[in-house]
């Protein structure tokens, strides 16, 4: 199963296959996916001297690894204020101060392997409305006080000077985030992983895991005998595999385009500082520059994971809200890719039996979490769980409405939030 036709698609780095399990094989872990949560796993624990094997149903970065926005956002899709509320002072604290240490585990790859990824910094929040203005005013207090001061209130005159835009208020400049090419990042860290003495297989898709003491992880074609098993399949995670990790989570798909390149001075004129940017709504858009100068833009969210016949008729009207100059212009690519929701919006962590662990429900913060996901398991195998646990404690409620109504019920939901964005209250 190839890559969806996507931009990243089109641009991405020469690379060497990897294999398909046609074997009976012996490791220390079996990761389940070969996206940024089985990868930064992965690399971390060969890192550490783990004998490791991933297998992928596809290909490496097939899902939402190599098709999402490539915006290095810092936190969670619930920030600080809201954890706090909900979960107490203690594990604000706790995962308060994790919160920008996905991004740095990036960058962290990107120099050490030199992974061509055409990573860019400085990533910006951008409010539509003053009570979005006030939350971002607030939001920079407390990521302050966590330690991070690479930042930039902007008021409505510094964010024109950001994007060339009429819709915005003002911002939040974060320069300790920043965009990427996902796909090329996710490719590179699979060949630190192959240089480290991990094993890749695609094409491998697992079709059974029975429990025991070791695990046996069933493919098509072979099978692995492992000590420990890490599920990090999100969204493509077949639900039959373990059911237990999709009755509390939702795959849902979002849309992005690539327009055709632009000129310079064009390209320059839409964001002269060659930032991403991401709006303060319930269902938002992201847009950023490529490498190659093309606007990317991405926005919207069909529930239940369906392709929607007409990316364009959904994408257009959006980008020209936000940038009417472009009117006319050509879409290059356009594409659909899935991510999985939690109804708290937060990261779903645990462990199913003894040895097997999972990660998942990154909620549209996949590209920085995923890469602290991968660190925290490795330490919880090492025997230091603190920072997992902080997680794994976490409580999460299914969705309401069981199989048939939970999608129904969740659109209707964020209906209610979109209402309250257009409203601006």
């Amino acid at each position: 199963m190839e890559h969806v036709p996507s931009y990243y698609a089109a641009t991405v780095n020469p690379h060497d296959a990897w294999p398909q399990l046609n074997d009976d094989i012996q490791c220390d872990v079996c990761i389940i996916g070969g996206g940024f949560t089985g990868l930064s796993s992965a690399l971390f624990l060969t890192e550490a001297g783990y004998d490791v094997v991933v297998l992928e149903a596809a290909k490496i970065g097939f899902g939402a690894s190599g098709r999402n926005g490539g915006q290095v956002v810092n936190s969670y899709s619930r920030d600080i204020d809201v954890i706090e509320k909900r979960y107490g002072k203690e594990s604000a604290q706790l995962l308060g101060g994790m919160m920008f240490e996905g991004a740095a585990v990036i960058r962290d790859r990107i120099d050490r392997y030199a992974i061509s990824c055409d990573y860019r910094h400085g990533a910006i929040f951008a409010a539509l409305n003053r009570r979005q203005l006030a939350h971002l005013k607030q939001q920079h207090k407390r990521w302050q006080q966590y330690g991070n001061h690479q930042l930039e209130l902007l008021d409505e005159l510094g964010i024109r000077r950001k994007i060339a835009s009429e819709r915005y208020v003002g911002g939040l400049l974060d320069y300790s985030g920043g965009h990427l090419h996902p796909l090329n990042l996710a490719l590179g860290e699979a060949e630190a992983i192959r240089r480290h003495g991990g094993r890749i297989y695609e094409e491998s898709e697992v079709t059974a895991v029975r429990y025991g003491v070791p695990h046996l992880i069933r493919t098509l074609k072979g099978s692995v005998t492992a000590k420990y098993v890490i599920f990090a399949g999100n969204a493509y995670l077949a639900p039959h595999l373990e059911p237990r990790l999709a009755r509390k989570s939702l795959p849902c798909g979002s849309q992005i385009i690539a327009t055709e390149p632009l000129s310079a001075d064009k390209a320059l004129s839409l964001l002269p500082d060659n930032h991403c940017v991401e709006d303060c709504n319930y269902l938002l858009d992201y847009y950023r520059l490529t490498a190659d100068r093309r606007l990317l833009y991405g926005g919207g969210v069909t529930y239940g994971a369906r392709t929607p016949g007409d990316i364009d008729g959904l994408i257009r009207p959006k980008l020209l809200k936000t940038f009417p100059q472009l009117d006319g212009i050509k879409f290059d690519y356009a594409w659909s890719g899935n991510f999985l929701l939690t109804l708290s919006r937060m990261p779903q962590v645990g462990r199913l039996e003894n040895g097997v662990f999972y990660m998942q429900g990154d909620s549209g913060h996949g590209v920085t979490w995923t890469h602290l996901a991968g660190k925290l398991v490795c330490e919880a195998l090492k025997g230091e769980p603190k920072r997992f646990d902080a997680f794994a404690r976490l409580p999460h409620a299914p969705f309401p409405g069981g199989r048939r109504l939970r999608i129904p019920l969740t659109a209707l939901g964020a209906a209610w939030y979109a209402l309250r964005d257009r409203l601006g209250v």
